[in-house]
């Protein structure tokens, strides 16, 4: 049993874990939660690849790390998670780069932003916090299933509660575009594909955690308007009368915690949240999975036809 729980930090977590020797490769490592959780894995020893589309954002976030560790092994790579030409950029130069990787913590993402279409012509949540995903974990599991943790992390939210995944419709080409159904169905795709990890690669040592981190105020809401913002904490408030804002170190703790707790060494494809793994709920607003994102049949229809529109080619 974990003694963490929502208050807890990354430095809270990582306490007495040396990463020295470990290869950790985060997405969206450029800002918010990536880029604590690149400075609390360095801070441990880590050798961290900071994996994002701007490159003088990422040069930012090294400077901002290395003026609190200055000797913090950093390395940064380019990747745009909207784009499948980038994606299969990063993964050969990866590959090319690095002997193994890990840790690989699917950090980055998007959140309630009008329709708009990634290079590829997919639904911008779905295809940034989903495909783009789905995509890169296929370049990189290899670098995995050679490093010694063989970990995989994907940034969920309790956001999944708002809408299962619309197999037939994912990326909103027959319905009315809604931009909180949209970043809902995103959410569940990232445990769908936790579940779909798990039962592919469980047996190979290689095990993968959705996580949600609570309520952070970060950029991952800057494409909300005031009224948008005002209505979510309302309506949060309402659903949990005990809701606080978590700082960004508490934020990215159960993602630090999933990663390296040596509690949930041979186990995978769970939920966590508050560090610790969530039960199975269809009811509660306050905590807890809902059961359709852990359908084993959804997941395996949603890797299909992500493996279809994206042409991903994972290892067999």
């Amino acid at each position: 049993m974990t003694t963490f729980g929502k208050d807890s930090t990354t430095d809270d977590v990582l306490a007495g874990i040396d990463l020295s020797g470990q290869i950790i490769f985060v997405t969206g490592g450029n800002s918010g939660l990536g880029q604590e959780t690149a400075r609390a894995m360095a801070a441990r020893g880590a050798r961290v690849v900071i994996a994002g589309r701007d490159p003088a954002k990422l040069d930012e976030a090294v400077a901002a790390i290395r003026a609190e560790q200055p000797h913090a092994l950093l390395e940064t790579i380019i990747c745009d998670l909207g784009d499948l030409a980038s994606i299969r950029g990063c993964g050969a130069e990866a590959r090319d780069r690095l002997a193994a990787i890990d840790l690989l913590i699917n950090n980055a993402g998007v959140m309630a932003c009008p329709l708009m279409h990634t290079a590829d012509g997919f639904e911008m949540q779905l295809g940034t916090n989903h495909f783009g995903h789905f995509a890169l974990t296929a370049e990189l599991l290899p670098l995995v299933e050679a490093g010694r943790a063989r970990r995989i992390v994907n940034l969920s939210s309790r956001g999944h509660h708002i809408a299962p995944v619309d197999l037939g419709d994912p990326n909103f080409t027959a319905r009315l575009y809604d931009p909180w159904a949209s970043y809902g169905q995103s959410k569940t795709a990232n445990i769908l594909f936790t579940v779909g990890l798990e039962a592919r690669y469980g047996g190979r040592g290689v095990h993968a955690f959705a996580v949600h981190p609570g309520g952070i105020q970060t950029n991952l809401g800057r494409h909300m308007t005031e009224d948008m913002r005002t209505a979510l904490l309302e309506r949060v408030t309402k659903s949990d009368a005990g809701f606080a804002w978590k700082t960004i170190p508490q934020g990215a703790a159960t993602q630090c915690w999933a990663a390296t707790a040596p509690e949930l060494e041979g186990t995978g494809g769970v939920y966590c949240e508050d560090c610790h793994v969530a039960a199975i709920d269809d009811v509660s607003t306050q905590g807890g999975v809902r059961s359709y994102a852990l359908d084993r049949d959804a997941a395996e229809r949603l890797w299909t036809i992500s493996a279809e529109l994206t042409g991903a080619a994972y290892p067999g």
